[in-house]
Parts: structure tokens; sequence; C-alpha cells
């Protein structure tokens, strides 16, 4: 049935599906892992990288951004993103994110809202679907940031167009594990929120940092963990400043070495 209707993706089937964007979604499925978790004070986001081969030239991608990321973009001084799926539909849409917060700084003389870019990209990315002669972006985005307003925050794009806040997520490959795992850390007893309905803990940043090593040690497809699989950023404050930093493979090395009593669990 879906043959006749997943051509393009001005169509609607007669279940009310548009098959293209269902295709999108599950490219990002495919993709390697991201994990985003909201602390008390900060932000910690951690992909997976997929180099292609050994002989792969990273020290070229340095010179372009702030370190040899694969998966993680600093979009402006207050705001880093995480993308799952294909990479050059997310550089597009990186440089209209950049540019965004430019014009806003530029404009207004204050950074811009987190969640006002978040609602620029989805525009664009609900555009995508809408009209013919285009295809959806194949890409999520994890968007991690601070601004006055609301302080901390953590939001996903997917490629409908659609984006929500969240206090943990896993997009990518296994992600229906990963989710599951957060889950499970977050969850609190009825008895220790004091009411009938359960709750959700606040962890500081520490403790989210170990949680993210231990959701990719348990669902990463891979027997060992170390700079050359994953990368972190951070989002957070220093002396009374907003510091966004991507952990060069050095430094990702140092976190997992503190963290090897999780990455050795059972």
């Amino acid at each position: 049935m879906s043959r006749r209707y997943d051509t393009k993706t001005t169509i609607f089937s007669p279940e009310g599906r548009l098959y293209q964007v269902e295709y999108a979604m599950e490219a990002i499925r495919h993709a390697g892992s991201a994990v985003g978790i909201l602390a008390t004070d900060g932000v910690i986001l951690a992909t997976e990288k997929r180099v292609v081969s050994p002989l792969l030239d990273q020290s070229i991608l340095s010179k372009n951004e702030i370190s040899n990321s694969e998966k993680l973009y600093k979009i402006d001084s207050h705001l880093v993103c995480a993308v799952a799926g294909i990479t050059s539909d997310a550089n597009t849409l990186i440089n209209i994110s950049r540019m965004t917060c430019q014009r806003h700084t530029y404009t207004y003389g204050q950074k811009m809202p987190i969640e006002q870019l978040v609602r620029r990209v989805c525009d664009i990315k609900q555009g995508y679907t809408q009209y013919g002669g285009l295809r959806p972006f194949g890409v999520s985005f994890l968007f991690a940031g601070y601004d006055e307003d609301f302080g901390f925050q953590l939001y996903l794009a997917d490629p409908s167009g659609n984006y929500s806040g969240w206090k943990a997520v896993a997009i990518g490959t296994n992600h229906n594990s990963a989710t599951s795992m957060l889950r499970s850390e977050f969850k609190i007893n009825k008895e220790q929120t004091g009411d009938n309905l359960e709750g959700t803990k606040e962890l500081n940043l520490k403790e989210a940092t170990k949680l993210v090593v231990k959701v990719l040690a348990k669902t990463m497809d891979s027997t060992s963990l170390n700079s050359e699989k994953l990368e972190f950023s951070f989002v957070k404050k220093v002396d009374g400043k907003i510091v966004t930093e991507i952990l060069s493979p050095s430094k990702v090395d140092e976190l997992l070495k503190e963290h090897k009593d999780v990455i050795e669990e059972d």
C-alpha cells in the first residue's frame, strides 16, 4: 500500500501518514547514538563517532570546528547541538542556526533565546515536508543551551519539524534501550515525592556525566569506549559565566578513565 503514496512528501496515505517523513525518521534510528541530560547546573551531550576509515584525516575537520568533532557543533557561545542522521543535511541547518543567532545578537544586542532558535530550525524542517520537489531533512538535533529566561535547556528537534524539551533523551541506534535506562534512573517512587504521582529526580552535572557514560557503555555496539568512538560536550557556568565546551580527544579519554568503574559494570 505504501508504494502508491511514498513517492512524494505532499501525498497523504489513506491512513493519514506521510511515508517520506517516516522514512526520514527511520534514517535517524540507524545513525550513531546521541544522548543528552539536563542537570541542575548544566547540560551534557554525548555522541557516537563512526569513523569510516582509519585513513581519514580528522585534523582537517579540526581546522573548521572547535575540535575534531564529527557530531557536535557549537552554534553560539551559549548553545551547542548534537546531530544524528545525514551529516550533510545537518551542515545546512547548522549554518542557518549560526547566522540566525548572530543576526539576533546584532539586532537586539543580546543572545538569542534557545527555544526561539529551535522553533526557527523546526519551521524550516517542516517546510521541507509540505512542498513538492523537496525531501525532508534526514537529521535530528539535540540542542543544549542557556538563556536568562529559562536557564539550562535541552531540546530534541526531529525531521517532521516537531520539537520538545527533555530532562534526558536518546536518539539514534539502540535509542529504545538507552531511553529505558534513562527513564529507570530518573524515576522516583511515590513515597519519595510525597504525593500520588511519580516524579523525576534532579541530577547535578557530575551525576549526569556518570549516567551518560553508563548508558553508552550498555547500549553501544562496541566492546571498548575511547575518544575514537565518543564525543562529549558541556554547557555550564564557570565563575558566573556560561561556557560551552566540546571536549578534545585527550579530555574524553580522561573522562572515560574517571568513570572506568561504570564502564566495567556487568
